[in-house]
């Protein structure tokens, strides 16, 4: 009974079922008649926009760095007792936030 619940005998079982849950599929779906309306895109009967819809990652990236510097901040100032060297990071770190804020 252990033999059947190891990972690569229920991975050997599987790909037949898998293979006649395909076959089965593919008989179900008939046959592939293409079309303009099939490999157009679907978008509830009105016209796709002509304009990048996503303006790209720069402003995802501003702000991720800004949440990094927070969190390292935040990570040095958790320490406990600052030593002179977490002092003159953590100027850094704020001249770096302020440089993000200003763009």
């Amino acid at each position: 009974m252990n033999l059947l619940l190891t990972p690569p005998f229920a991975f050997l079982a599987y790909i037949p079922l898998v293979l006649v849950l395909l076959g089965f599929g593919r008989l179900l779906a008939g046959p592939a008649n293409a079309s303009a309306a099939k490999t157009s895109v679907y978008g509830s009967g009105e016209a796709s926009p002509t304009f990048e819809a996503a303006p790209g990652y720069q402003p995802f990236f501003l702000i991720a760095l800004f949440f990094a510097v927070v969190h390292l901040a935040t990570l040095v100032l958790s320490i406990g007792r600052l030593p002179a060297p977490a002092v003159v990071y953590l100027g850094g770190l704020l001249v770096a936030l302020v440089a993000l804020i200003l763009g």
